[in-house]
């Protein structure tokens, strides 16, 4: 049994764990409303430019003249896996998750003999994914000096996947991230982005519209921005999801070490009052023998 000295300082030791967790919940709590925000404010564009693209993809059908974002390159061999996580942990599950489904999709291609190569945004994804797949890393974006996530940011990033998929180094490319459904629901998805795929609302009647100059060359124009677009929402559903995971980790940690601190404080008034006991008999056996 742990002496009273070690259980006083466990006691202390648990309440300090227990005051920075309570800080964290409260600076990710602040932080989410923004990031919440931003996250949806997003969502009305990101959802009406995929519509005005799926009318104009619709329109370019399997033209020959159709831009190879939209048609591809007749292959999907080599696969290009771009997993989006955290630069920062203690957010619960946001970063296993998103890297357990990279995961299983790489072992997927694998398995049916495609060629796997692995593009990472943010330090945790590299990190859950460097013992088993280490080998099919080509490159990797370190976001942890920036701040504020903006469009920049993911034109920056789709630069890159782009170059390379003009260079012929990929023939899809797939982003996994996690969509922001609440404070204590985050969806790991998975999107395809090269060779682009635009899907028309159900219920919606495409609408007609006569383009100057032509589709192809407007399509040609807007699929490069539509990877940034893609990109750019998909680092605001991040964002979101993280502070949103972090703020529940450090709720469920809070109350757990409140717990402990119960539990110890109450061992700890046993063995302090077991101390005393053992004492009291020491003396009146001292006092009986004289």
């Amino acid at each position: 049994m742990p002496n009273l000295k070690d259980l006083k300082n466990r006691i202390a030791s648990v309440k300090s764990t227990r005051k920075i967790t309570k800080a964290m919940q409260m600076v990710a709590a602040a932080k989410l409303r923004r990031a919440q925000d931003a996250a949806e404010a997003s969502r009305p564009y990101t959802e009406r430019f995929n519509a005005v693209m799926a009318g104009l993809a619709a329109s370019v059908g399997g033209s020959d003249n159709a831009p190879k974002l939209l048609s591809g390159t007749g292959s999907d061999q080599v696969q290009l896996l771009v997993v989006m996580t955290a630069e920062r942990g203690l957010c619960g599950g946001f970063n296993a998750n998103i890297a357990k489904l990279a995961r299983q999709r790489a072992q997927k291609l694998l398995a049916e003999g495609k060629t796997v190569k692995i593009l990472t945004v943010g330090k945790k994804g590299r990190d859950a994914l460097k013992r088993d797949f280490g080998q099919y890393f080509i490159h990797h974006v370190d976001l942890s000096e920036i701040k504020r996530i903006g469009y920049a940011d993911a034109q920056g990033v789709a630069k890159e996947i782009l170059s390379r998929f003009d260079a012929g180094d990929f023939d899809v490319a797939t982003i996994f991230f996690s969509r922001f459904e609440n404070v204590v629901s985050q969806i790991p998805t998975a999107q395809q982005i090269i060779p682009a795929q635009f899907e028309q609302e159900e219920g919606v009647e495409a609408t007609l519209y006569d383009y100057e100059p032509g589709e192809e060359e407007i399509l040609a124009d807007l699929l490069p921005r539509g990877v940034a677009t893609q990109l750019f929402a998909a680092l605001l559903e991040n964002g979101a999801s993280e502070q949103g995971a972090r703020m529940s980790a450090m709720d469920n940690a809070t109350r757990n070490a409140g717990d402990m601190i119960d539990k110890l404080t109450i061992e700890f008034n046993r063995s302090r009052q077991a101390v005393i006991t053992n004492e009291l008999i020491e003396i009146i056996s001292g006092a009986e023998a004289l």
